[in-house]
């Protein structure tokens, strides 16, 4: 029998599958069909997941919309099933979903980012730009971050703290922000950013965005990833190469890419997913879950 992992990371490419990996004359609907090198390793990727679907490929903000439901699922299925490891009461929120999950979500959730316990002074100065046209200009909405989809962790009762002695009382800890008796906002544990592919001109948003919620936190930083179904290596080392703003760079089939590239024969891709991979800056889809548990 397989593993929980083993079967959420089958069942998330099985739905890719479905709804968004789709082959249209020879193109998979993830690869740049003016490069011979991606439409090779995305058809190799494919061909490794199991039986393509002949379709032509859905529009790009609907395939990106596509991607983060699959993402939201996955991380569903698996991080809130480690809560042996990583106690506390978690919600995986999908930051772009529909008008009914929004009502749905827990108070604090929403979609701006100042809804969360170490951002919630940007609410503040949301009002007063929106009200001082020369501040406004000053910020340039430097503090409006809008992940894909964040991991959020409630605030404790005092009763939850203590259970099994007594830990804490009104003459201690009165600041920290993991008690709700101080605060009631949702602490933000991480934000993931779903790139379905990456573009030369799009793939600096994320680095933009993660430096906004390094810049811009009162407290500890949330862990800042990014997933994507991109196929060619020198695109996805683009954004996951380097240090200092994204933790790491999860691919949606790494296995597989690395097969695929081995069986290619193309020196340059093989040599930059290694590269990738040692210096811890790619990982699989189904690392993702324990690395966010740490």
């Amino acid at each position: 029998m397989s593993a929980l992992f083993s079967e959420a990371r089958g069942q998330f490419l099985a739905t890719l599958l479905e709804r968004v990996l789709t082959v249209h004359k020879g193109v998979p609907s993830n690869a740049d069909r003016s490069s011979k090198t991606s439409v090779a390793i995305a058809g190799g990727i494919v061909s490794r997941i199991g039986e393509e679907i002949e379709r032509e490929r859905l529009a790009g903000q609907m395939s990106g919309n596509q991607f983060e439901d699959i993402c939201t699922t996955f991380l569903r299925e698996t991080f809130l099933r480690l809560d042996h490891l990583r106690p506390g009461r978690w919600h995986v929120l999908r930051v772009g979903s529909s008008e009914q999950e929004r009502e749905d979500a827990p108070t604090g959730a929403g979609l701006n980012i100042a809804k969360f316990e170490q951002y919630s002074h940007l609410a503040m100065l949301s009002l007063a730009a929106k009200k001082d046209p020369h501040l406004a200009a000053a910020l340039r909405g430097d503090y409006t971050i809008r992940p894909d989809i964040v991991i959020a962790r409630e605030p404790e009762s005092d009763e939850r703290i203590n259970t099994g002695s007594n830990i804490v009382d009104a003459a201690s800890a009165r600041l920290t922000s993991l008690r709700r008796a101080n605060q009631e906002d949702l602490l933000l544990h991480a934000t993931i950013s779903c790139k379905w592919t990456i573009r030369s001109d799009r793939v600096q948003n994320a680095r933009s965005e993660a430096l906004n919620l390094i810049r811009n936190r009162k407290g500890r930083v949330p862990h800042i990833v990014v997933v994507t179904g991109e196929p060619l290596p020198s695109r996805i080392a683009s954004i996951a190469l380097g240090t200092g703003d994204i933790d790491c760079v999860y691919h949606f089939a790494l296995a597989e890419l690395i097969s695929t590239v081995d069986a290619l024969d193309n020196e340059e891709a093989r040599n930059l997913v290694k590269i990738m991979v040692d210096g811890k800056r790619l990982r699989d889809i189904s690392d993702l879950p324990l690395d966010l548990a740490v």
